[in-house]
């Protein structure tokens, strides 16, 4: 059966992140997602997660000036520096988390470089940070962004971030597979996980459309991740999507996982 895991970031519309944590746990949920948890110190996440008996097992880089449009910085040439020094900011989060798995956001391309120019600074700054990565037993991962929603990523579908991949070469590289992106994106979601598996780090799902609820969609989740099950996929399953109405009344879906405000009675 699959693991879940809560985003705090888009699951809960308000609220500190002890007070998400612990309503996260109400509902049964084991462990959670944050985008980006640079607000809080390091030592108050620690606290909250221990208090509510979480495990924070996802976290992203900094995205750069999010009001100018940037989605990271890893593939930006120029941006070098920047990316290392918000990579080591992710890493000491990790690190004092105990967070297993960082999302690495590669960045739109700027419209002055090239696709081939951007990857090349990608691969070379993936590269750089692995090892540190590695030796603090924390996995990177690359999440293909479809098109529609941020035009203009650096990779968008799963085959192309799995090319990356293996360019970059080091074993702690790994996809980031989010069910909604890769369905916007075209590909046949059973298909793309059968291909790409064993290198599939981390799930992430929402309906499509709408980033809701699975129910409002037209993706059977239930089936993926029964397909996920027969895999032999172990890792956690984000729910990374934004509550149609409320957010007990939208886990319908997650009643037979043992999710909802039921689930700890």
């Amino acid at each position: 059966m699959p693991r879940f895991a809560a985003n705090l970031s888009t699951l809960f519309r308000s609220g500190s992140w002890p007070e998400r944590m612990h309503a996260a746990r109400a509902l049964g949920f084991e462990a959670v997602e944050i985008l980006f948890p640079y607000d809080a110190s390091a030592e108050s996440l620690r606290d909250a997660l221990d208090t509510a008996g979480l495990a924070l097992v996802l976290i992203n880089t900094p995205a750069g000036d999010w009001q100018a449009g940037e989605r990271g910085l890893a593939a930006l040439p120029g941006r070098e520096t920047d990316f290392a020094q918000t990579f080591r900011q992710a890493l000491d989060y990790a690190v004092a988390l105990e967070v297993p798995m960082i999302h690495v956001m590669a960045g739109v391309l700027p419209a002055d470089s090239t696709r081939a120019a951007c990857e090349a600074v990608f691969i070379d700054n993936l590269r750089a940070v692995a090892q540190e990565a590695a030796d603090s037993g924390v996995q990177l991962l690359l999440e293909p962004l479809n098109a529609h929603d941020v035009p203009g990523y650096l990779h968008a579908e799963a085959a192309h971030a799995v090319r990356l991949i293996e360019r970059i070469g080091r074993d702690n590289v790994r996809l980031q597979f989010d069910l909604y992106h890769q369905h916007f994106a075209g590909d046949s979601l059973e298909s793309s996980l059968r291909a790409h598996h064993a290198l599939i780090g981390h799930v992430q799902f929402s309906s499509v459309p709408g980033r809701h609820e699975p129910q409002y969609g037209e993706v059977d989740v239930n089936a993926l991740f029964e397909l996920l099950d027969a895999l032999g996929y172990r890792g956690w399953v984000g729910c990374e999507y934004s509550p149609k109405t409320t957010l007990e009344d939208g886990l319908s879906w997650g009643r037979r996982y043992g999710l909802g405000a039921d689930s700890l009675e």
